[in-house]
């Protein structure tokens, strides 16, 4: 087990970000300080060759410019929220709007747009990063001083385990995840269409147009009992009824079993390399998302990144709990602390 930094650019103010590299079990990982994103993840096949699963960006400057969220942290709220304000305590709370009419990941400069302070660490079966920034009261509208402490590592085990926290001075909304976009084929090969997924959920998050809940959850499966176009209870290829969605899955799955405890919540195939991914989280939903809205994406080592280039699975409290009283309350602060955590298990 090792973990390495070196430079990985100046920023506009002259400010320097780093780039961390986590060695454990037969992974590697490596993070940048700015947004704290996820850059690579090698892993290797069922034929012993080494392939990077994650989609980004060969330099500092893609991930200053990273429209699609490629690799980031995003917060203070992950996902939107309608109309870009919600009401707490019978106050009116008014945030940027980078989304139409509402807020996608907390607006024009979320967690995924600052510098974020680090330090490495070991444990008995891993290495760590922990990344920390501070966020001030009204930072994009939101209440309270909030301060963030987000840790990423890798295991002798080959998980990639995060753990998210977060104090808040004030009641606030809070939703942290991590945007990687994972093409188990190797970042650049292909779409995901082929890749088999299992989604431990029997209902998910129902949207409208402008991709805002609805406030109703609705199950994967018809009546009857029959597998609709939402329905990953059993595997089956993500672009089996994909084109039945209409604008592929961009869609929160209202995960089974108990909140707050490490729980399973998909589970991803990739038959060529033999590549296999479990994901588990303490969080009350997931984001799935097939990359709809890649569209030359000027990817890494020559890569481009389109339509269905990669997945996500964001692992997040449901978008717009803010206002939406019958979702989990996504409200913390004083004697309410955010904690979450998530593991990504890697086989071949």
């Amino acid at each position: 087990m090792k973990v390495s930094k070196k430079n990985f650019g100046l920023l506009s103010n002259g400010e320097k970000a780093y780039l961390y590299t986590l060695k454990a079990g037969d992974l590697s990982l490596s993070i940048t300080s700015f947004g704290a994103a996820w850059t690579s993840l090698l892993v290797p096949s069922k034929n012993g060759q080494q392939d990077d699963v994650l989609l980004g960006y060969s330099s500092l400057a893609g991930y200053c410019n990273n429209k699609p969220f490629l690799g980031a942290t995003v917060g203070r709220f992950a996902n939107r929220i309608g109309g870009a304000a919600f009401t707490l305590e019978g106050r009116r709370y008014t945030l940027d709007k980078n989304n139409g009419e509402n807020t996608l990941h907390s607006g024009r400069r979320g967690f995924d747009k600052l510098l974020w302070s680090a330090e490495t660490y070991k444990e008995k079966d891993g290495v760590f990063v922990r990344f920390e920034l501070e966020s001030p009261d009204g930072d994009g509208g939101f209440p309270g001083s909030l301060k963030a402490a987000v840790s990423y590592g890798l295991t002798k085990s080959n998980e990639v385990i995060a753990s998210y926290e977060a104090r808040v001075s004030a009641p606030s909304p809070v939703n942290l995840t991590n945007h990687s976009y994972f093409n188990l084929a190797g970042e650049g090969n292909g779409d995901i269409l082929s890749h088999e997924a299992v989604l431990y959920a029997s209902s998910y998050v129902e949207i409208d147009r402008q991709m805002i809940p609805t406030g109703k959850l609705l199950p994967v499966q018809g009546a009857s009992g029959t597998a609709g176009p939402f329905d990953f209870l059993k595997r089956k290829p993500i672009g089996r009824d994909i084109e039945a969605t209409v604008i592929g899955y961009d869609h929160c799955y209202a995960l089974d079993g108990e909140i707050g405890k490490l729980r399973p919540c998909a589970e991803i195939f990739e038959p060529c390399s033999g590549r296999s991914m479990k994901v588990f989280t303490t969080q009350p939903g997931v984001q799935f998302y097939t990359g709809n809205s890649l569209d030359n994406v000027q990817g890494k080592a020559g890569s481009v990144y389109n339509k269905h280039a990669g997945f996500c699975l964001e692992t997040q409290h449901f978008p717009d709990s803010p206002n939406q009283p019958s979702f989990p309350s996504a409200i913390f602060g004083p004697g309410k602390n955010y904690h979450e955590k998530a593991v990504f298990s890697f086989d071949w």
